[in-house]
């Protein structure tokens, strides 16, 4: 596979990114791990909402700041990606907001280990990323797409069915892309991509939750 950019020239991006950008990642990874918590001792409407909201400033965040201000220097297929993070920011507040169709719990099951297993992946994914031998800056940390997917996939497992589908479009396509990079650029971290998409295909093949989304 031939990629219009290096490998160096990949994590000069994410130099730059977290050059400009990191008191906004940090702030992003906070938020991020106030509403995990928050799942787990006082879920609610109001959570709901809040989670909805973070979900979606984090792919509106990654689409223009990442891919729409960075990343498309070097790769032409990054206004795509961009355009795409946006329209699932919108679809996010579209659905769960102004349709209030996403309520999220946690409970002992194993659909809801798997989520609370990636949205501590999510937030851990800076630091595996340094124990993978990555150095700060010139390495993905928050904010950018794929922690993004990955809590994002996280959360819709929290999701109680009948889960909207298209909200699964965009997460489960960039499993695809923003997981070939474990392969063709040594982020091995991504890998986790793969899994995430498999469980969230998984989610919205099974009978129970595939008769509930039709009887809505």
């Amino acid at each position: 596979m031939q990629l219009p950019f290096t490998h160096d020239q990949f994590l000069d991006v994410f130099a730059a990114y977290n050059a400009a950008f990191w008191p906004v990642a940090l702030l992003l990874w906070l938020v991020s791990l106030a509403a995990a918590v928050s799942l787990i001792v006082r879920p609610g409407r109001v959570l709901d909402l809040a989670i909805v909201g973070l979900l979606a400033v984090q792919w509106a965040w990654s689409g223009i700041a990442y891919h729409l201000v960075f990343f498309t220097a070097i790769n032409p297929a990054a206004w795509a990606f961009g355009l795409a993070f946006v329209a699932q920011a919108v679809l996010i507040v579209w659905i769960g907001s102004l349709r209030q169709s996403l309520h999220f719990a946690l409970e002992r099951s194993p659909r809801h280990v798997a989520a609370s297993a990636l949205v501590a992946y999510g937030l851990a994914y800076p630091s595996i990323v340094m124990a993978a031998g990555h150095e700060y800056p010139r390495m993905p940390a928050f904010g950018v797409p794929c922690p993004t997917t990955i809590m994002t996939i996280g959360l819709l497992l929290a999701a109680s069915p009948p889960l909207p589908w298209p909200l699964a479009v965009i997460p489960i396509a960039w499993t695809l892309v923003g997981g070939s990079a474990a392969v063709w650029l040594d982020m091995r971290p991504d890998i986790a991509l793969f899994v995430a998409g498999a469980l969230l295909i998984l989610y919205l093949l099974r009978p129970g939750t595939a008769e509930a989304r039709h009887a809505v």
